[in-house]
């Protein structure tokens, strides 16, 4: 599963933690970052929605956010992957609404068609959700949701891996090459985790922790 490559950032790389329908953190800790639209760039790990009160609005904002500035990375978490298998499968609908998705439901609730009900979802809200990428490689980083396979090149890594993995990837000491970015894993604390080659973003924001985001090179923290 090949990454997407740099798009010629010439300033900061920002990253962002889980969301999970946190509107109000999202829009005070993009105020906090000082962003130049056209040298720096904005790179989201995934789980935009679910679980918290707002994930529509989290949508539209993030949608705002990719026509103000230039560069704007937006990878697919898992809960991302369950929406669309509820939504354009029509599987796996009570594993997704045990994560949470009932929230996302509540949020872009129902319109009728033709005399039928369907959720209420934006076209370019799927196409937004239909676009997302398992992973951005830079020359220093690769960010992705949950992590990698050790002993697994990265073309070859395996996108459920790339959504789903936890403790194999955070606990193992393999060298991917380059420090890897990630979610998924909630720290407990607020506290984002450094570990050699590793950082995890995650720091429950939706579970009452802050909303993390971490600018690279520098590795300063932004939370809220």
């Amino acid at each position: 599963m090949p990454c997407s490559d740099s798009e010629d950032v010439m300033g900061k790389i920002f990253a962002i933690g889980d969301i999970h329908g946190c509107l109000s953190k999202l829009e005070r800790i993009i105020s906090k970052t000082g962003i130049d639209n056209k040298e720096d760039a904005l790179v989201f790990i995934g789980d935009y929605i679910d679980r918290g009160p707002d994930s529509r609005g989290v949508v539209d904002f993030v949608l705002d956010l990719k026509r103000e500035i230039r560069t704007v990375i937006c990878l697919k978490g898992n809960h991302e992957q369950m929406f669309l298998d509820y939504v354009c499968l029509d599987k796996n609908e009570d594993l997704y609404l045990s994560n949470g998705g009932d929230s996302t439901i509540a949020s872009y609730g129902y319109r009728n068609v033709r005399g039928d009900r369907e959720l209420n979802i934006p076209d370019s809200h799927m196409e937004f959700f239909n676009s997302l990428l398992p992973c951005y490689e830079t020359d220093d980083y690769i960010f992705v949701h949950a992590g990698l396979r050790e002993n697994v090149p990265l073309k070859d890594q395996n996108i459920k891996d790339m959504l789903w993995i936890r403790h194999d990837f955070i606990m193992s000491s393999y060298d991917f090459g380059k420090t890897v970015v990630f979610g998924h894993t909630p720290m407990s604390h607020s506290k984002p985790l450094f570990l050699p080659g590793r950082i995890g973003i995650d720091t429950g924001a939706v579970y009452g922790g802050l909303l993390t985001c971490i600018e690279l090179p520098s590795k300063k923290i932004y939370q809220a």
